[in-house]
């Protein structure tokens, strides 16, 4: 596997980190991403990482060296190629949030479709979660949830 590659694949976690020239190099954050997570922690709001990577011990490395790494209740970074609906199972039964209660961010079609079957509420990205796409997300949880309060009554 080339260092493109390697690189590509460590950096694919939430949306959060820019691609990098080099793999030596230290990632760095996408430019919202620092911002929107520390609003959600002072709101105290969980966050978790579902990541699929070949790297799985550099992605955890980045977390750490980045300081965010304590800001994730749960972290499923697995090196195979696992179903990304497994990783969302894994969250549930260690946090206990239900499915309905959870806002996914991806940049992959795939995904975003099989999580959302699961009644997750979930937002495709390109280019990492920026405000724009949280903004979006916070819409269109709201939207899911009062749907499913109206189905309830």
């Amino acid at each position: 596997m080339g260092d493109e590659k390697v690189k590509n694949e460590a950096m694919e976690i939430m949306g959060l980190f820019q691609v990098l020239p080099r793999l030596r190099e230290m990632p760095s954050l996408y430019p919202h991403a620092k911002g929107i997570l520390s609003a959600l922690q002072d709101k105290g709001v969980d966050v978790a990482i579902a990541s699929r990577s070949p790297t799985a011990d550099i992605a955890k490395t980045f977390l750490d060296k980045l300081g965010i790494k304590s800001m994730f209740v749960a972290q499923e970074i697995f090196s195979s190629w696992t179903h990304k609906t497994e990783h969302f199972q894994r969250i549930n039964r260690r946090t206990g949030v239900p499915y309905k209660a959870m806002l996914f961010f991806d940049d992959e079609d795939r995904n975003i479709e099989a999580v959302t079957k699961m009644g997750v509420t979930s937002i495709l990205v390109g280019n990492g979660v920026n405000l724009g796409a949280f903004r979006q997300g916070l819409v269109e949880f709201s939207r899911n949830s009062a749907s499913s309060e109206n189905k309830r009554k």
